[in-house]
C-alpha cells in the first residue's frame, strides 16, 4: 500500500505542498473543541459557545465560495497569502478578546472573519488534478490520501486540542491554530513547482460551477453528507452520555473517523471507474446502508464496545462516497472553475454539519434513546436519493468537459 501512495510523490514539490496543507488543515479540526472549550472555561455559558461556533460556520460557508473564485481567477498564491494574512488578525485576536473580557459580539466577529480563510482542501485537490489530470488512476489515488489525510486530522485535532486548553490555559488551543493556520498557509502557497496555471474562461457563464448541469446536485447530495456527520456526532456524545459513559465519546468518535480513513487508503487502491456518477451512488447507497448499524446496535441496548466496533465499521462508508464525489467533481468542472467548485461542495458539508448537529440536538433532547441515529440514516438516504435525481446532469457534465477537452 505505501509502495502505491508513494509514487504520487514522484513528482517535485508534491510532498511539500501535501505536508504544509496538512498543517493548516490540523487547525482547522482543532477549531471547533478549542473555541467550545475556551468559551466554556471563561465565560461559562454553552450557548454563547455554540453560538460563536454556529458564526464560524457561516463565515466558512460564505467566504470559502467567494475566495474559490478569485483562486480561479488570480492564482493559488496571489489570493490565499493576502487572504492567510488578513484572516490571521481576527484569529489571533479571538483568544485575547476571550481571555480579557470583551463584549460578546467581538467574539462573534472575529470568529466570522477569522474563518473566511484559504480552502487548503480544495486548493491541494486542484494540485493533484492539474498534476494527474491526465492519468485518471493516481487521481483517484490522490483524492484517497486527501480523505484519509482529513480523518487524520479529524482524529488528532480535537486531542490536540482539548490537550492544549486543559493542561495550558483555556486560549492555548486558540493560539496554536492561529500559528499553525497562518504559517500552514503562507508555506503552502509558498509552494509555486506544483501551483496550477490560471486558465483562462471564455465568459462567466462557462466558468460558473453552478451553472454546470449535476453541480447544484451534488453540492446537495455533499450537504446531505455533512448532515450525516453532524447528527452522528452529536447523537453519539447523547448516547455516552444518557449511558454514563461520557468517557467513551472520543474513543467513539475517533473509531469512526480511523474507519474512514481506513477504508479511503484502501479504496484509492481499487482501479479508477470509467462512470465515476455510477461509483458515487454505490458509494452513497453503501453508506446509506452502513448507517443502519448504529440505529440497530443502540435499539438493541448494546453496549460501548459493541457500539465502537460497530461506528468503526459504519466509518468505512464515508471515505469512499467523499473520494467518489470529489473524483467526479474534479472531471465535471473546467479547471477555471475547479477551485470555486472545491469551496461550494466544502460549504454543503459545512452548512450541512451545522444543520445537522442543530437538528440532531432537538432529536435527542425531545425523544432520547436509540432514535437520534435514525437521523445520520436518513440524512443519508437524502444524498442518496439527490444524486439519483441528478444523474443524467451529473453525465452530461462529466461529458461536455470530457468533450471540451
Amino acid at each position: 500500500m505505501l509502495a502505491s501512495y508513494r509514487q504520487l510523490f514522484a513528482r517535485p514539490g508534491a510532498l511539500a505542498f501535501t505536508c504544509y496543507g496538512l498543517i493548516g488543515r490540523l487547525s482547522f479540526s482543532m477549531l471547533g473543541v478549542s473555541l467550545l472549550t475556551a468559551i466554556v472555561q471563561r465565560r461559562h455559558s454553552y450557548a454563547l459557545a455554540g453560538a460563536v461556533s454556529a458564526a464560524g460556520l457561516v463565515g466558512v460557508a460564505v467566504g470559502l465560495p467567494l475566495l474559490g473564485r478569485l483562486v480561479d481567477r488570480y492564482g493559488q498564491r496571489r489570493v490565499s497569502i493576502p487572504a492567510a494574512l488578513c484572516s490571521a488578525v481576527p484569529r489571533t485576536a479571538l483568544p485575547f478578546l476571550l481571555h480579557g473580557g470583551a463584549p460578546d459580539w467581538t467574539l462573534f466577529a472575529a470568529a466570522t472573519t477569522a474563518s473566511v480563510a484559504p480552502n487548503l482542501g480544495g486548493m491541494s485537490r486542484a494540485r493533484w488534478a492539474h498534476l494527474y489530470g491526465a492519468e485518471p488512476a493516481l487521481l483517484h489515488r490522490a483524492n484517497a490520501l486527501e480523505q484519509a489525510l482529513d480523518e487524520l486530522c479529524y482524529l488528532a485535532g480535537p486531542v490536540l486540542g482539548v490537550l492544549l486548553c486543559t493542561t495550558l490555559f483555556p486560549e492555548a488551543g486558540l493560539l496554536a491554530i492561529s500559528g499553525l493556520a497562518t504559517a500552514g498557509g503562507l508555506l503552502f502557497a509558498a509552494q509555486r513547482r506544483t501551483e496550477p496555471p490560471v486558465a483562462p474562461a471564455p465568459d462567466r457563464g462557462t466558468s460558473a460551477p453552478l451553472r454546470a448541469p449535476g453541480v447544484p446536485a451534488l453540492v446537495v447530495a455533499f450537504f446531505g453528507t455533512g448532515l450525516v456527520f453532524g447528527s452522528l456526532e452529536i447523537t453519539t456524545v447523547a448516547w455516552t452520555g444518557a449511558h454514563g459513559q461520557r468517557w467513551a465519546t472520543g474513543l467513539l468518535l475517533g473509531l469512526l473517523a480511523a474507519g474512514s480513513g481506513v477504508s479511503g487508503l484502501v479504496f484509492g487502491l481499487r482501479p479508477e471507474s470509467a462512470d465515476p456518477v455510477r461509483r458515487l451512488l454505490l458509494s452513497l447507497a453503501a453508506m446509506s446502508a452502513l448507517l443502519l448499524l448504529p440505529l440497530t446496535a443502540a435499539a438493541c441496548g448494546t453496549g460501548p464496545g459493541v457500539l465502537a466496533l460497530v461506528l468503526f465499521t459504519t466509518g468505512t462508508g464515508t471515505a469512499p462516497t467523499m473520494v467518489s464525489g470529489m473524483t467526479l467533481l474534479q472531471r465535471m468542472l473546467p479547471a477555471a472553475a475547479l477551485n470555486e467548485g472545491m469551496a461550494l461542495v466544502v460549504s454543503g458539508i459545512v452548512t450541512g454539519i451545522s444543520a445537522g448537529s442543530a437538528l440532531g440536538g432537538l432529536l435527542v433532547q425531545h425523544a432520547p434513546g436509540a432514535r437520534g441515529f435514525g437521523l445520520p440514516a436518513a440524512a443519508a438516504v437524502l444524498a442518496l436519493l439527490t444524486a439519483l435525481l441528478g444523474t443524467r446532469r451529473l453525465r452530461i457534465s462529466v461529458a461536455a468537459v470530457g468533450n471540451a477537452s
